[in-house]
């Protein structure tokens, strides 16, 4: 395996090597002069599984699982990680992805489903998403036909895409979102410890502190009014994503762009402001 990472990298050098590897094996993508395999990236398989699990389980009883959403940050810088949906958890039995959400109707399964997304591609790590899970899939993938893309008449099947291809501009077009997704200085927890609400917040950081983001995800149904947030500084945070609006299949309530920071202390830190917080709710601030 190392001569054929090394050879690779000689020959070959825009191609990817991944692993799809499930044990606690050093080093898959360290480099082969130190030891290691000399992978482009390793498959989170301990994150898929406890991500799954979470989203799986009733939104009222996620507070005995929270951990399982916080407990990746603790290695996620052991190796190049590809965060991954792949087609083994959409197929013999397992459900597509909307249809492993909890909920009484195809509705809440979606608000859910926006929900795990938002989550996903917020969390430092590269994204792979099968194809159709981006438009809610109903059935299971199958090799001998198509992807029900008749779905995407449907609003709510249409309301989710609209979501994740709103959440891959947005990975694009910020560097916070992957220029130091290996690396520590690019990722901080704001609030990691809020159980009872089933509520994460954190941030992520560019290289040069400019077009910082803030992230804020609720999952239950319960909405959280003036949901206060802290953060680092006194300045202004500029809503770039509400996973309520209208498109997404949100209620479509109207928010104010900009928050001031007031100085007032929360989650440790000497400023905060409010927001009210949807139910299911995924907000995205840049400063």
């Amino acid at each position: 395996l190392k001569r054929l990472s090394d050879e690779f990298s000689k020959k070959a050098p825009d191609v990817w090597l991944v692993a799809e590897e499930s044990t606690a094996w050093p080093k898959v993508t360290g480099a082969t002069a130190d030891g290691g395999l000399g992978f482009d990236y390793k498959w989170n398989m301990g994150w898929m599984n406890d991500f799954l699990d979470f989203m799986s389980c009733d939104p009222l009883f996620r507070k005995g699982r929270y951990n399982e959403l916080t407990f990746s940050m603790v290695y996620a810088y052991s190796e190049d990680f590809i965060l991954v949906l792949s087609h083994d958890e959409v197929v013999h039995g397992k459900c597509s992805m909307l249809n492993k959400m909890p909920g009484a109707d195809k509705a809440e399964k979606m608000n859910n489903l926006r929900a795990a997304y938002g989550f996903m591609f917020t969390h430092p790590g590269k994204k792979l998403l099968f194809m159709g899970q981006d438009f809610g899939q109903l059935r299971e993938w199958s090799e001998a036909r198509e992807l029900d893309w008749y779905l995407l008449a449907e609003p709510e099947h249409q309301a989710l895409q609209n979501f994740y291809r709103d959440l891959l501009h947005l990975y694009t077009h910020n560097k916070a979102m992957y220029e130091q997704d290996t690396c520590m200085e690019g990722f901080e927890w704001v609030n990691a410890d809020d159980s009872s609400r089933s509520i994460y917040s954190f941030i992520r950081h560019s290289k040069g502190a400019k077009k910082n983001l803030l992230f804020v995800c609720n999952f239950t149904p319960i909405e959280r009014p003036e949901y206060r947030v802290g953060v680092p500084r006194g300045k202004q945070y500029r809503l770039v994503l509400n996973s309520d609006e209208l498109q997404y299949g949100g209620s479509g309530k109207a928010r104010p762009a900009v928050y001031k920071a007031k100085k007032q202390e929360c989650d440790g830190r000497p400023y905060s402001f409010g927001y009210d917080l949807p139910p299911y709710g995924v907000a995205v601030f840049e400063f």
